[in-house]
């Protein structure tokens, strides 16, 4: 039997260009990716978590997702049930023989995937403790500090024009409960704020720059966490042209 290719993570903060990177990746060899992001897997987050859909379709072939809008909001989701249904899709991905691709930037996921986190049982699903025994190889995109500030401020300007507290006021509309939304915190606890009249937008604008910006030097504490922990990580230079990014992470696959 054909052995399993190494499995590829791509990962980095808020804004660094994962999903750009991991959907041209896949095009170029043939994969399908997966999500490792705690809030897209919500359906109705489409703005706000920057699941950037259009993404996999437009641009060259349609590349396939998994773990992006498979539950409501409201649902409860934890890092047990992550690694079950993300191994479960990379068995699925390795049965027809396409490459598997992890994408995203929530840590805890990553790492219960990346380190085989044992959970005494998962209640509902599964009273097995799960074992992927299989080889990765991690690729990371980290921009400096002043480039990251300005990809996380512009792009939450994008995000504005196009909808995003028009997003949240329709979520309220059709009934989601706007403390399961404040509880996903970042973009949407500062909205549903501003909707609630709670703080102005002038507030909400500066507000939640600085907490995206601080989300983001969260996110690299913990891949450095991972780094001292055992797992390499593969920094791609930030100045590279996509094409040269593909080129180096084909070098090392």
């Amino acid at each position: 039997m054909e052995k399993n290719k190494p499995i590829i993570v791509i990962l980095g903060p808020t804004a660094s260009g994962k999903t750009e990177l991991a959907v041209a990746l896949a095009r170029l060899i043939q994969g399908e990716i997966i999500s490792a992001d705690s809030r897209q897997i919500y359906r109705g987050l489409t703005i706000g978590t920057g699941k950037d859909l259009d993404v996999y379709q437009n641009g060259g072939a349609p590349v396939k997702y998994h773990l992006i809008d498979i539950l409501d909001v409201g649902e409860p989701y934890s890092v047990a049930h992550f690694q079950f249904d993300a191994i479960n899709a990379i068995e699925k991905i390795e049965a027809i023989r396409k490459q598997v691709i992890v994408c995203g930037g929530t840590g805890l996921y990553l790492d219960a995937l990346l380190q085989d986190y044992e959970f005494s049982r998962i209640a509902d699903f599964s009273d097995e403790s799960l074992k992927l025994n299989r080889e990765f190889v991690v690729f990371g995109l980290n921009p400096i500090s002043e480039i990251r500030r300005m990809r996380c401020a512009n792009r939450l300007t994008d995000r504005l024009k196009i909808g995003l507290v028009e997003e949240v006021e329709q979520l309220i509309a059709d009934g989601i409960d706007p403390n399961d939304l404040i509880r996903l915190g970042l973009e949407y606890k500062w909205l549903v704020h501003l909707v609630q009249g709670v703080i102005s937008r002038e507030e909400f604008e500066q507000g939640l720059t600085i907490a995206i910006q601080q989300f983001s030097k969260r996110q690299m504490t913990f891949f450095r966490k991972m780094e001292r922990s055992g797992i390499p990580i593969h920094w791609i230079p930030d100045e590279l042209s996509l094409e040269s990014k593909l080129a180096f992470i084909q070098s090392r696959f």
